[in-house]
């Protein structure tokens, strides 16, 4: 089910449903037979002046600020991406809303229990520019800088409140030191930027499926804590500008270079050399897994006199025993779970606080997708596999 746009009223569509008749259990806040239900991707609201306040005197002229050409405009400078024009975007309603939301942690409780969100993992927000530099060792200064603030701030809330510890991979002495001493803080697991090297394509550069990053899967197994990847975290996520930039660079520039290191795990022979690795696309939507695992096979089978190592099964065995990927709303991909045995690899979120997310009409967007799987299939979906690959505890 489609909902319909309204110019007038562009937030009207979040609130369509064809109801849940039928349905043993819900999503629903109110529902006293609820799914137990685990946001897999929500995101922080971090102190505009956190990075500046703590980090090392040597990196504050290096930070994402602001400046003011001789015109007056203002652009947004970080060191990763192409200057952007600061607009004056105008919030109203439930725009504003999600705009200045889930910055205190008992404001979060209170709006995720409303939305029938039980549990939730928390990724940065501003932070999310922090793998947006050449210079691995200035991203791990900031990485570390977001995970102390995030365990002061969430680590007594992390039963229902977790945090994922940013690490910058292209840095692999700094990232195993931080694999390490976050795991021992607590944190269930672990965001990595979508390539180790943030950039353009370079055929030179490192990538995850290269031996050299042994050492750090040989860690990441050791906290025995799976790793994410989230979107917009490998290059620079704004490349198109003009009509339907907005458009462009989100689903071709954001979304759709997530399958990447997907790609780099399933079909190198990582996840055979360590099988205690366990992953997950966090805010790439799940539609493409099917085509993605098909593309997989039929360049390892097709191409079988270049493909190399030679694994013991194919690409998409290992994303299935090993692989995961959270979505908002996505109809071509809950679709297609049934017919590709993908139950148990799909994780739901709401993306609170963001636009991109369903908050504070979670249940309706779960309504409008999930009525023709089975009671099981959701839940699944909408917590249990969560709760495994993160270890929540799932009440009885």
């Amino acid at each position: 089910m489609t909902a319909p746009h309204s110019n007038a009223n562009p937030n009207a569509w979040r609130t369509a449903t064809p109801g849940s008749v039928g349905w043993p259990r819900t999503a629903r806040a109110g529902d006293p037979n609820k799914f137990f239900v685990v946001s897999a991707d929500t995101h922080a609201n971090e102190p505009a002046g956190l990075w500046r306040e703590r980090i090392d005197a040597k990196y504050r002229d290096r930070l994402p600020r602001i400046e003011v050409d001789a015109n007056g405009v203002r652009w947004s400078v970080m060191e990763g991406f192409r200057p952007q024009k600061l607009r004056d975007s105008r919030f109203e309603g439930e725009d504003l809303v999600r705009s200045k939301a889930g910055a205190d942690p008992a404001e979060r409780l209170r709006d995720l229990h409303a939305d029938g969100v039980d549990a939730e993992v928390i990724f940065p927000n501003k932070g999310l520019s922090m793998w947006a530099t050449t210079d691995p060792v200035f991203a791990n200064a900031m990485c570390k800088v977001y995970n102390e603030w995030a365990w002061e701030t969430f680590g007594e809330y992390n039963h229902v409140m977790s945090p994922l510890a940013a690490v910058a991979t292209g840095d692999l002495d700094g990232a195993i030191a931080e694999l390490e001493r976050t795991a021992a803080l607590g944190f269930r697991g672990f965001t990595l930027p979508c390539k180790p090297n943030w950039g353009a394509h370079d055929a030179e550069a490192r990538n995850y499926n290269l031996p050299e990053f042994d050492r750090l899967w040989d860690c990441v197994e050791a906290t025995g804590k799976p790793v994410t990847f989230h979107v917009s975290t490998g290059r620079d996520p704004r490349a198109a500008k003009g009509d339907g930039g907005a458009v462009i660079n989100y689903v071709a520039h954001s979304l759709a270079p997530t399958i990447e290191p997907v790609v780099n795990l399933c079909a190198s022979g990582v996840l055979e050399r360590h099988p205690g690795v366990r992953f997950a696309t966090i805010e790439a939507g799940i539609g493409w897994v099917p085509w993605a695992l098909v593309a997989m096979d039929e360049g390892y089978q097709k191409h079988h006199m270049w493909a190399f190592p030679k694994l013991r099964a194919l690409p998409s065995e290992y994303f299935r025993r090993h692989g995961f990927a959270s979505f908002g709303e996505d109809e071509p991909g809950l679709g297609l779970v049934g017919q590709f045995g993908l139950e148990d690899c799909f994780l739901w979120a709401n993306d609170y606080p963001h636009h991109e997310g369903t908050w504070p009409h979670s249940a309706e967007a779960i309504e409008r997708t999930m009525g023709h799987l089975s009671d099981g299939q959701r839940a699944k979906i909408l917590g249990l596999n969560a709760a495994k690959l993160f270890g929540f505890e799932v009440p009885q």
